[in-house]
């Protein structure tokens, strides 16, 4: 291809081009670093991610194919790619409205990237969170109280945060088994949780089109498994008419779950497990058994 000659060209005459350097081309390598990082930073949050991996992936296998002179393949790659820009815009247009809203805010910049430093705390997922989750599950399970609550991860969710209300509270049993009581304003729709905190109620979720769930799921289970295939986010269902507890996740249903085994799961999915072996060791740290069972000083 072209670009890969211009590439090689490029690469034989570096040292030229380092002679001609000056303080103009390198705040330009600057700015355009920072682009690329703003730009990959956002991506992140957001399901172009998946796509610039697949992107990633035809590129390394276009170059793996013009370095074996694969000139068919080459040939339809290059009409395909023709309109791939127009694709892309079209696949992407409600990531791109969101980024030039974010783009008009005042804080646009700690919004992206610098923010997770910053508010680290804040929207960090601990072990009080999981637990009064469970536990809310658990109640609800009991009294079949339908439930749906979307645990956002990596992926933003304010695509479906837009569709509901506000609530802003820290994330309590009591607080979620009452959103979800029949009758109540909040109950129907799912519940976004971010961090230690429920942020919105009432969101619509998109249902799955997957063709192998059951077809004694409701609306409910296949919202559920819908937002798990659109984003990374954790969901968990309460059923109504069994009182059944699940968990979505990537596409994918586990029905049927004890609280011990929707504790493990959630722990394990929003990758807490290492972070308590961690703080396990340094309990530990500074102590050693003997042969008689007893604890001594190291």
């Amino acid at each position: 291809m072209q670009w890969v000659e211009k590439a090689s060209e490029y690469l034989k005459n570096v040292k030229t081009y380092a002679n001609t350097v000056d303080w103009y081309d390198i705040a330009e390598i600057l700015i355009i670093a920072f682009l690329v990082y703003y730009i990959l930073a956002w991506m992140k949050t957001t399901r172009s991610w998946r796509m610039l991996k697949g992107l990633i992936v035809i590129f390394v296998f276009l170059a793996v194919v013009n370095l074996l002179n694969m000139t068919n393949i080459m040939w339809i790659a290059q009409n395909v790619l023709s309109f791939a820009v127009i694709a892309i815009i079209v696949v992407l247009q409600p990531e791109l409205r969101q980024a030039l809203e974010q783009l008009g805010q005042k804080n646009f910049l700690p919004s992206i990237g610098f923010s997770d430093s910053a508010n680290k705390s804040e929207k960090a997922f601990t072990e009080k969170t999981v637990n009064e989750i469970t536990k809310a599950c658990v109640e609800m399970g009991k009294v079949k109280t339908g439930a749906l609550i979307v645990i956002e991860r990596n992926e933003s969710l304010k695509d479906y945060e837009r569709t509901g209300i506000e609530v802003d509270g820290i994330v309590t049993s009591q607080l979620l088994i009452n959103i979800f009581e029949h009758n109540t304003p909040l109950h129907d729709g799912a519940v976004v949780i971010r961090g230690n905190r429920v942020t919105y109620a009432t969101c619509y979720l998109p249902l799955s089109d997957n063709l192998g769930l059951s077809k004694a799921l409701g609306t409910r289970h296949r919202a559920g498994v819908g937002v798990s295939e659109a984003t990374d986010s954790l969901t968990l269902i309460v059923s109504e008419e069994t009182g059944g507890i699940s968990i979505a996740h990537e596409g994918e249903l586990l029905r049927h779950l004890t609280p011990e085994n929707l504790k493990e799961k959630i722990q394990q999915i929003m990758n807490m497990n290492g972070e308590e072996d961690a703080k396990g060791r340094h309990r530990r740290k500074g102590k050693s058994k003997t042969k008689d069972g007893k604890e001594s000083a190291e």
